[in-house]
């Protein structure tokens, strides 16, 4: 039965839990581990947005900006001797730290599923 109780509650915190998407912003930096604020988007802000810019005439500058978007498409465009702009777009928590997509893994959602897994075992042993 404690088996049962613990797969019903497990399944209740996965289902239907709404929460806004958490993306790193900053504006106009130089480096992106100088990007380290944390910002919890609007509702409906599904993707964190990534543009770096660079340009070269004489020395080279790259800035880089991070924001969360409702909508988000990458590009990338480049003028031959001048410089280039790219964005990137991701859709998970503090996927834009290095301006590379990435994978995060929920570790609350981790640790629920193997504690049930042990809680189950431990119950068929018994």
């Amino acid at each position: 039965m404690a088996a049962y109780t613990s797969i019903l509650l497990l399944a209740a915190l996965c289902m239907g839990t709404a929460y806004s998407l958490e993306c790193y912003t900053c504006a106009n930096i130089a480096s992106s581990s100088n990007c380290n604020t944390k910002t919890n988007c609007t509702s409906g802000w599904n993707y964190c947005r990534t543009d770096v810019t660079s340009a070269s005439v004489g020395i080279s500058v790259t800035t880089i900006t991070k924001t969360c978007a409702l909508s988000c498409t990458a590009s990338t465009a480049s003028v031959p001797g001048v410089g280039s702009v790219s964005t990137s777009c991701c859709s998970t928590d503090l996927c834009n730290s290095s301006g590379a997509n990435s994978i995060k893994s929920s570790y609350s959602a981790i640790f629920l599923l193997l504690g049930t897994i042990v809680m189950l075992i431990s119950g068929s042993l018994l």
